[in-house]
């Protein structure tokens, strides 16, 4: 739990208890680093996060379904594990703000493709490849020069 005050991720826990209606606990924590207290409240999450497909079906959101896509599309490129990690939980962080509890499979996309741009543009085009389900090259093309015209060129400095 990150501190309110300071953002530190380690604390303990002083105080714990039930609450009346017994569908909650409150929590007491208090940080490792800066010693200021503060109230956490846990609770069960009943209702599962969805995202609708294309074709209109509902699907609970899987987080490991999502970067199981971002991991194929950064395959053999020079991307970190906490990088994909950073962008799986934002897509999910996004869906789980959702004040309907779902967004559409094309929301959660277009966000991991514009992480994916950011970052590196051939696992850009992979996941955009299957995400936008391109039926020939011509389309295939049409997204790689859109690509090209929209981003500065990168200069290469010797290694």
């Amino acid at each position: 739990m990150k501190c309110p005050f300071c953002g530190y991720a380690q604390d303990k826990v002083v105080d714990s208890r039930e609450s009346k209606e017994a569908d909650s606990i409150r929590r007491r924590r208090e940080c490792e680093r800066c010693t200021k207290r503060f109230t956490t409240y846990e609770r069960i999450d009943e209702i599962p996060y969805m995202v609708v497909k294309k074709d209109g079906r509902r699907e609970k959101f899987d987080r490991q379904k999502v970067l199981s896509g971002v991991m194929h599309s950064c395959q053999k490129r020079p991307i970190s594990a906490a990088k994909l990690q950073g962008i799986v939980d934002e897509a999910e962080a996004y869906v789980v703000d959702s004040p309907d509890r779902e967004r559409t499979t094309s929301e959660v996309g277009e966000l991991i493709m514009t992480r994916l741009r950011e970052l590196d543009t051939v696992a850009y085009i992979r996941f955009a490849s299957v995400y936008r389900d391109f039926k020939d090259v011509r389309e295939f093309e049409a997204e790689l020069r859109e690509l090209l015209s929209s981003s500065p060129r990168k200069k290469h400095s010797p290694v």
